[in-house]
């Protein structure tokens, strides 16, 4: 019996081999698309399902990608000829809410919105805010490591993960962490399967922190500056004061322009930067009062509102970037970090690569911990010579300024070209080593990453 004959023979109606279904596996929002279907997509309704997807993978030599959402943004869960999809999408409980430990216990498939939709009736968030996050799973979140507008104060999703259920490639189930706040007994083998990108095992639940609501005003200033370098210098500046807001994202003038088309905002000006800084907590109101005193005494222009409709108004042009950068065309979304003080460096190279190319870069970045999203925009859906040419010139410019070529996307098939230039060639093989020890028959999402 082949092996879908037996994914059938012990799962049942989960197997789907329908061509329509398999299609959509074969892209993700990266705009990369595979170019054959894979065998067949199993959708988990349990970790006793994926454990036995995974046993009988691995008994026949057959690659599995895991899947959730297919939001990510670098090919990491595309799948292609002569692969199983296992999908966790339809395992989204909430097991448990904890308030006295400030704890839930999840699975992989809900998403990050529906998630704090649920903990808000209880009086607490999740702090990962992905822009994504309507829409992208808090599986595919810890899988990426994601990040988001609030990670400058609250962390990326690393930071809010305490325990993981993790199916390895022959099927074995692990239960790594723990509930306790601290807990350093053995290798962190939690932490290393954050960011794992489906490389490791396939992550089947989560034990997460969860936080009380922020009580008190949220402040939230909108500002616009002549260039996008002196956006970056002014945001530069409130970090260098010692003021840490919850939101501090930069939009160029390109990408602010192609959101304000879409979203039919008549009061933006063309040809200006956008910096958005959103303050909470007991201090917020003081904060933003710094804040936009520095973004003047820069040159800026602002308007501050402790209204909480407003705030979501004007941080709803940045969340509003992807969709408009889709409207342009096919959208290589790229997503380098720098340290905080070489923004205003990095920008400077993202605006000289453009010229150099006599192509536009549409940028924005999370200003609060350095990590920007430079989009290549072209047509049809392969990406052209001078794109990654210019791709090459950018990621290598991030490198130099200390920075690092991916902050929350990670590396799928779009960035793997790069990754000795970052790590070394001592460093790779080393992770190349550690994966063959999880997985060593090479069957997870084989052909990402390394």
């Amino acid at each position: 019996m082949n092996v879908v004959g037996q994914l059938v023979a012990a799962l049942g109606t989960a197997v789907v081999t329908d061509a329509a279904a398999l299609a959509l596996t074969q892209a993700d929002r990266s705009g990369h698309v595979s170019a054959s279907a894979p065998l067949a997509v199993v959708h988990a309704m349990s970790v006793a399902d994926i454990a036995t997807t995974l046993r009988i993978a691995n008994a026949t030599g057959t690659p599995v990608v895991t899947r959730g959402a297919g939001t990510g943004l670098a090919g990491g869960a595309i799948a292609s000829g002569g692969e199983i999809v296992l999908s966790t999408l339809a395992m989204d409980r909430v097991l448990e809410i904890n308030p006295a430990d400030q704890l839930a216990v999840i699975e992989p498939g809900i998403l990050n919105g529906r998630f704090n939709e649920i903990l808000a009736e209880h009086g607490f968030w999740f702090a990962p805010d992905p822009a994504s996050k309507a829409i992208s799973t808090v599986g595919g979140n810890i899988a990426t490591n994601a990040g988001g507008l609030l990670c400058a104060k609250y962390g990326v999703t690393r930071d809010a993960v305490l325990g993981l259920t993790v199916v390895l490639a022959d099927g074995e189930v692990l239960e790594l962490g723990h509930r306790s706040v601290k807990g350093v007994t053995g290798l962190d083998l939690t932490a290393l399967f954050v960011g794992s990108e489906g490389l490791l095992g396939v992550i089947a639940g989560a034990t997460v922190r969860i936080r009380p609501l922020v009580a008190g005003v949220v402040a939230t200033i909108a500002a616009y500056f002549p260039t996008v370098t002196d956006a970056a210098a002014a945001s530069a500046g409130i970090t260098a004061a010692g003021i840490q807001p919850a939101v501090m994202e930069i939009m160029d003038a390109a990408s602010l322009e192609a959101t304000a088309t879409l979203l039919a905002l008549p009061s933006v000006s063309t040809g200006e930067a956008h910096l958005v800084v959103q303050t909470d907590g007991p201090a917020a109101a003081a904060e933003a009062e710094e804040a936009l005193g520095i973004i003047l005494a820069m040159g800026g222009r602002a308007e501050l509102s402790t209204d909480p409709v407003v705030g979501e108004q004007l941080l709803a042009v940045r969340r509003a970037m992807h969709p408009a950068m889709a409207r342009l065309g096919t959208t290589l979304i790229e997503d380098v970090s720098v340290p905080r003080s070489a923004l205003p460096a990095m920008f400077a190279e993202i605006v000289r690569i453009e010229q150099a190319y006599g192509i536009r870069i549409p940028t924005v970045a999370h200003a609060g911990d350095g990590n920007l999203h430079p989009n290549f925009i072209f047509d049809g859906p392969e990406v052209p010579d001078l794109i990654w040419r210019a791709a090459d010139e950018l990621f290598g410019a991030a490198l130099k300024l200390g920075g690092t070529l991916t902050g929350e996307h990670g590396i799928g098939i779009l960035k793997k070209r790069w990754l000795g230039d970052e790590l070394g060639e001592t460093q790779l093989e080393l992770q190349r080593r550690i994966k063959a020890v999880f997985d060593p028959n090479g069957i997870l999402n084989p052909g990402k990453v390394f």
